[in-house]
Order: structure tokens, then sequence, then C-alpha cells
């Protein structure tokens, strides 16, 4: 038996005007927060592995902000330590798959009708993160049209250097030549891949004693990308072992649309130096 299950040794019984661990938690409000729309049995997990991922994409977003800005003040340590968490976030989210996969066809056609045109690719904090990682594709904008205010803090993230950008950024404070790189300005945009930032991480990677702290930062970054990557495979596999291919409920062509996501590199020097060196 411990401490805190036997009350004679101490632990706190009585929260009449105290915050309790539920107060804290505000677990009236998230065990109040899932409302299925059906009578299927499988609609709660579907809504519980959603808004799970929804919580882990909102650390996620925290930790991205704060490693882009430990970057720019040249505090490399604690940015390393925020880009484990974020891949270890992705490795989290890419548990949550397994379970969903439990779920039948069967069993997520008795309420697939139910979720109308919704659909994750309308998630506004799956499109930060990869805004905030430098996929900049802004066509991904107008579904969030009707919300202004998801529009204005899309924006805000459009309007600042990216994840990336700030990598760069770095490799130029450093000496490195990246080109055009160092002199851009319009961040909005997905920039296109140059030869001269390829050389610059190629640099990195021929003597990585010499640049350690650029050299760890780049293998930080492309641990991130890697379980990104896995999430969304996993994605496209969960979605296919469970409605093959049919579209997607909002809209898209499903499995198809998930595949060609899976082209995007979010930091493509960092892949093509391996093949370089």
């Amino acid at each position: 038996m411990t401490q805190s299950d036997n009350p004679g040794q101490g632990a706190q019984m009585e929260f009449r005007g105290r915050m309790s661990y539920g107060d804290y938690l505000q677990l009236d409000k998230v065990l109040t927060a899932q409302e299925p729309l059906s009578t299927a049995h499988d609609e709660l997990l579907f809504i519980i592995q959603h808004q799970t991922s929804e919580l882990w994409m909102k650390l996620a977003i925290h930790e991205i902000r704060s490693a882009i800005v430990a970057i720019r003040e040249d505090r490399l340590q604690p940015a390393f330590k925020m880009l484990t968490r974020v891949a270890r976030i992705f490795e989290q989210l890419n548990s949550a798959w397994d379970v969903l996969r439990t779920m039948t066809p069967s069993e997520y056609t008795q309420f697939r009708g139910s979720l109308g045109q919704s659909s994750g690719f309308q998630s506004y904090q799956y499109r930060a993160i990869e805004f905030l990682a430098g996929n900049r594709n802004l066509p991904m904008l107008k579904p969030h049209e009707h919300k202004p205010e998801v529009i204005a803090a899309l924006e805000e993230i459009l309007a600042g250097p990216s994840l990336y950008d700030e990598a760069l950024r770095l490799l130029a404070r450093q000496g490195f030549d990246i080109g055009a790189e160092a002199d851009r300005s319009d961040w909005r945009e997905t920039r296109t891949e140059s030869e001269q930032v390829l050389n610059a991480w190629k640099e990195v990677y021929q003597d990585p004693e010499r640049y350690w702290m650029l050299y760890e930062l780049a293998e930080k970054l492309v641990d991130f990308e890697d379980y990104f990557r896995r999430w969304r495979f996993n994605h496209v596999t969960t979605v296919e072992r469970i409605i093959g291919l049919k579209r997607g409920t909002g809209g898209t062509s499903g499995v198809s649309y998930l595949r060609k996501m899976l082209e995007v590199e979010l930091f493509p020097e960092l892949w093509k130096v391996r093949t370089a060196l």
C-alpha cells in the first residue's frame, strides 16, 4: 500500500476550495468533448483517436515554434531538446494508428455518414505544422476561410521564417555560402531546392567534428521528418485498410491524394546530401 492509498498517511482527501487533479486538467471539458452522432460502437474510438492526435499536434506546434526562436537566437542545445520531443510526439502519433486499425471497414461504414464533409486534411493544426516546417502550400488555406481566427493564425506563421529557413539562416551566419537563400525575405512561398544549400550541408557532413552543432541540428531535422513521413505512410495504410480506394469524406481522392503527400520533402537538401557524400 502506498501513502496515497491510505488517508491516514497524509494524502489530501478533501478538495472543497482546493485544486484537484481534475480541476487542474479541466477534465470536465476534456471528457465531455466526445459527442458521437450515431449509435455505432466504434465512433467513440474514431473521435478520441482524432482528438488526442490534435492534442499531440498542439504540443508539437508549441515545440516547433520554440525551436525556431531558439535557432534564431543561436541557442542550439535547447532547440535540439525541442526537436527531439517533436520526433517523439510523431512516434506517439504513429502508435495511435495501431489503435484505429482495430476498426474494420464494416464497422466504419456504420457511422461514416455522420462525418458529413469533415476530413483530416481540414486540420488547421496539421497545416500549421507543415507551414512551420517549411511546406507552405498556400492553396490549403482555402478550407479555413470560414474561420477568420484560423486564417489569421496561419498567416502569422507564413509571415516569418520556417524551421528550415532558420536552419539555413544559421548556416549563413556561420559563414557558409547559401546563395540567394541568405537574402530571401518572402517567407510565404515554399522555397525551391538550392545547389548551394546542398553544398553547404555537404561541407558540414564531410567534417562533422568541426561543425558538430550544425551536424547535430541537421540530424535532428532529419529525425523529425523521418517520423513525420512514417506518420503520413501509416495514415495512407490505415485509410486504405478501412475504406479501400473510396473518395475521402472531404472530397479528396482518398488514398491517391494521401500517396501524393508522401512525395513532399520538408528538408530536401538534407536528404539529397546523403547521395552527394
